[in-house]
């Protein structure tokens, strides 16, 4: 696996994550900021080229 395509894989978890918490446990809507966490991460990195994720999966020793 590369490091675009387990970027790609932790933000679709997080996301339906982070939508499925805040489906079930309807009092606590906040669960969204995660998504909204995640989305903007992805945004700022198309444009900057930093992502905190792949300098991880980096790190774990995944190829680029």
């Amino acid at each position: 696996m590369t490091i675009n395509n387990a970027v790609s894989a932790m933000a679709g978890v997080f996301t339906m994550v982070s939508l499925l918490l805040a489906d079930v446990n309807l009092a606590e809507p906040s669960w969204l900021w995660l998504t909204f966490f995640v989305g903007f991460n992805l945004f700022q990195s198309a444009f900057t080229g930093f992502c905190p994720a792949a300098m991880i999966f980096k790190s774990m020793g995944l190829k680029t």
